[in-house]
């Protein structure tokens, strides 16, 4: 299935029409089809034919393929289950908490976690102390986390971090390196 089938037009047509200043019911008038039927394709409770779609665009003033290209993404719900491993012995465990490509990246780290070993990541994060603790140091300042601790951390920041006590689980969640979330900041 082609990824623009899946796709959210109801969205983009709402935009569209608002743009325009049109009712539900001028659109209706205009495409030939009902209010009902178009208030269900704006709520992605209806998903219109192509026929259907192309009627709509005349009525916006618009194609169809615009209004594909302008839809949002189909929402995705991925359920992850935690495996039922045994607890690391002497080391660490890095599990991933989001599968495929996303806007976020989500990691679990367990047990004991190389300090050294430096990070600067394009875009902004998240730490969170799930269990034990967890000495970080961002831009030369150290910071002592502790269980129910989060630290932010904007993109560019040079960092890096240890568990301090056995059987530490640290969260880190971050905006995807393929987001160009840096360069949207400066747009605001």
């Amino acid at each position: 299935m082609d990824d623009k089938e899946n796709r959210r037009v109801g969205a983009a047509v709402r935009r569209r029409r608002r743009s325009l200043h049109l009712t539900l019911a001028t659109v209706a008038e205009r495409s030939g089809l009902s209010v009902p039927f178009l208030s269900q394709v704006e709520n992605d409770r209806a998903r219109p034919s192509a026929q259907s779609l192309q009627k709509v665009a005349d009525a916006l003033g618009t194609t169809a393929v615009e209004l594909l290209d302008a839809a949002d993404p189909a929402r995705e719900v991925d359920l992850l289950r935690a495996e039922a491993e045994p607890e690391p012995a002497a080391g660490s465990r890095v599990r991933a908490l989001v599968r495929g490509r996303h806007q976020l990246h989500a990691l679990e780290f367990t047990g004991d976690h190389d300090g050294r070993r430096e990070f600067q990541h394009r875009n902004d994060e998240l730490l969170y102390v799930a269990d034990g603790a967890v000495e970080v140091e961002a831009e030369g300042r150290a910071y002592r986390l502790v269980r129910g601790d989060t630290l932010y951390l904007t993109g560019g920041v040079r960092h890096r971090w240890r568990a301090t006590v056995p059987d530490t689980r640290v969260l880190v969640v971050a905006v995807a390196g393929h987001i160009d979330a840096i360069e949207e900041r400066g747009r605001g």
